[in-house]
């Protein structure tokens, strides 16, 4: 049994944060019958109870994870903090801070509980920031010089969840092996003005279209939808090398793609449980025929092409507001 509480103020960093945390508990083990995940406005900590006192049915244990905790109130979290109260054994509990100021009564229950916090905020003074880039360069096994780190934290100023994209880009272009210069990043941190490219990827990995389409409007505005296109081609492509390859495993996904085991592989691995084979091999066919339009099989207007690619790739992910397909 575990008690985790995950704060801070940047949603992208907190999410990473979750992500790592929750892959970490399950292990090898079937996310599908380990993990209950509940979100969004309609859930109530009732439920979140419920789940954690279940015991485990077919693996050691549960993972519980209860996002966007501070929306409650403290007479909302009276169930969760009776409950922290005597905790079940067999339930790792996860809980994520969004929403508003968390109840003090549920923080005081957790620390009481043997819980651990995880503070994902960004340091403030330069120096510490600069420390804390390093931290994840390293973290993801890769090694930058003292240009290259200079340039990445001048980019990307108060927006911490940028570099996690940055990184699994530069080390599926560079690997492990070398150690990079401000040269070799400066040409993937994007182009004044616009968005780099890992920020569409990943609003159309999470499905959602609305962001997808922002960002793409951005791209465009400095990029020719082909070197778009080729963007979208390489992210799926990464993915279709895991089709039939059988790799359940971090180390495995490394294997195949080519990559050192750390966050850009556990991060493809994640992307292909969501969409499976069949969602995979649906975004080439959608691309494939994005592309002849791109060329001009049909007349039609090149942002438009864009557009309805982009939209249609979002919802092949879980929660993407459509179905499969067109």
């Amino acid at each position: 049994m575990a008690i985790h509480l995950i704060t801070g103020d940047d949603e992208s960093l907190m999410l990473s944060a979750v992500t790592e945390l929750v892959h970490r508990l399950v292990g090898s083990e079937d996310r599908t019958l380990m993990v209950d995940d509940f979100s969004g406005d309609d859930y109530e900590l009732r439920a979140v109870v419920d789940a954690a006192q279940t015991m485990p049915f077919l693996t050691d244990k549960r993972v519980v994870v209860a996002r966007d905790i501070g929306r409650f109130t403290a007479d909302d979290a009276s169930p969760l903090v009776a409950y922290l109260n005597d905790p079940l054994p067999s339930t790792d509990l996860v809980m994520v801070a969004g929403g508003g100021r968390i109840a003090k009564s549920l923080v005081d229950a957790a620390k009481k509980a043997g819980g651990t916090t995880t503070n994902t905020t960004l340091p403030t003074s330069k120096r510490d920031r600069s420390l804390w880039i390093e931290e994840q360069v390293a973290g993801a096994g890769m090694m930058l010089d003292s240009s290259a780190l200079a340039l990445i934290a001048g980019w990307m100023g108060d927006e911490p969840g940028r570099l996690s994209g940055v990184l699994e880009t530069l080390q599926s272009t560079y690997g492990n092996d070398r150690k990079l210069s401000a040269g070799d990043v400066e040409p993937f941190l994007g182009d004044s003005g616009s968005v780099p490219p890992w920020d569409l990827t990943d609003a159309i990995d999470r499905g959602d279209t609305a962001a997808a389409l922002s960002m793409l409007a951005r791209i465009i505005s400095s990029r020719h939808p082909l070197q778009v296109m080729a963007t979208l081609h390489s992210h799926y492509v990464r993915l279709l090398k895991l089709d039939g390859a059988e790799a359940n495993t971090e180390q495995a996904v490394a294997d195949v793609l080519g990559i050192k085991a750390g966050f850009p592989a556990r991060k493809a691995l994640d992307q292909y449980r969501r969409l499976s084979g069949g969602g995979v091999a649906r975004a080439i066919e959608l691309l494939a025929e994005a592309d002849l339009d791109l060329r001009g099989q049909r007349d039609l207007p090149e942002e438009f092409v864009m557009e309805v690619l982009v939209a249609r790739l979002s919802r092949l992910s879980p929660g993407g507001g459509g179905t499969r397909g067109r």
